[in-house]
């Protein structure tokens, strides 16, 4: 195997880890200002100049608290948890392409890890292997609230990943690929939520439910008196899971611009600020919704998977079958 293939992919993973590990701590901030700007209050302001330097302090908190490992509790899973939460939305970020390839120093960069032809699968499949997570954590704690939080979590994330699985399969329907780099190219002409908007919904809302984010935010309910799954946890173990949501609102947001939004065009410099607007502004949306909506109830987050979205993405994958057919 080629010496400067394996530095490359190396020094990718690397930049990877700390980039987005740093993002989900800057995630945080820009979520409580603009939460703030939009109930009209302040947000952060008195740590560093407009409050920046409480990532750090936030940072420095999570890195000292004391580790409590409650009693009961079963030690290995309640420990190993979170980590899982973490690893794996990194994991999936492997095969996603987050900028069209450049020359640096006269050597070709692809910032993508991995390009392989299932990448839509292998994105989509590790993010769904986070449920554990949540799950495990919630199980392994000596807490009853703990664990229908994790059941609660389970029920959510099954459910909508099939969701999000059935959105897909019209996008890759027309494409006839599997590969994101091979979806981002399909779009040079026109972007696929204008020959697929009730994909692009279906797979947005099913978003909003595997991130665990208002409306959906009923996999965590940390605005209730306990904070569910996390309820025991406490100093980075806690943090990890946050960064894993975080992470995963990133990840997500590039998976819906690669797919839906015309990803990086043609791969030009405007290009890759194209990919990043829209990056920036799903995220964004990500934060909007949550100032402006409210919770919905357990069984109406059931009731809208199986007995709306379920059937719409069903019927949507039958007329694309249509669509394909005639046009062959």
């Amino acid at each position: 195997m080629d010496v400067a293939f394996i530095i490359e992919t190396i020094i990718k993973i690397v930049v990877l880890l700390l980039v987005f590990s740093a993002l989900a701590g800057f995630g945080t901030y820009f979520e409580r200002k603009v939460l703030a700007f939009m109930q009209r209050r302040l947000g952060p302001m008195h740590v560093g100049p407009y409050g920046l330097l409480q990532i750090a302090a936030d940072g420095v908190k999570l890195f000292t608290k004391e580790d409590i490992i409650p009693q009961n509790v079963v030690a290995p899973i309640f420990k190993i948890a979170p980590v899982i939460t973490a690893a794996t939305a990194f994991m999936a970020a492997a095969a996603i392409p987050f900028l069209p390839e450049f020359t640096l120093f006269g050597y070709t960069v692809r910032p993508i890890i991995a390009d392989v032809n299932i990448g839509v699968l292998y994105v989509v499949g590790v993010m769904a292997i986070g449920l554990y997570g949540p799950l495990l954590g919630g199980m392994a704690s000596a807490n009853k609230w703990s664990l229908i939080s994790a059941a609660r979590a389970a029920s959510v994330f099954i459910s909508y990943e099939v969701v999000t699985g059935l959105a897909l399969l019209s996008p890759i329907m027309l494409v006839g690929s599997l590969s994101l780099i091979d979806m981002n190219n399909y779009q040079s002409d026109s972007w696929m939520v204008w020959s697929q908007p009730v994909a692009f919904v279906l797979f947005v809302i099913a978003a909003f439910a595997e991130t665990g984010r208002t409306p959906f935010h009923l996999i965590a309910n940390d605005h209730e008196i306990i904070d569910g799954f996390g309820t025991e946890y406490s100093g980075m173990r806690w943090g990890l899971f946050f960064i894993g949501e975080y992470a995963n609102m990133f990840f997500i947001s590039f998976l819906t611009a690669l797919i839906f939004l015309g990803g990086f065009g043609d791969g030009s410099f405007l290009g890759a600020l194209a990919l990043l607007g829209k990056v920036a502004f799903l995220f964004f949306f990500f934060l909007w919704t949550r100032a402006a909506w409210p919770d919905v109830r357990p069984d109406q987050l059931m009731w809208l998977c199986w007995k709306v979205l379920m059937p719409i993405a069903i019927l949507n994958i039958v007329v694309t079958g249509f669509v394909v057919m005639f046009k062959g």
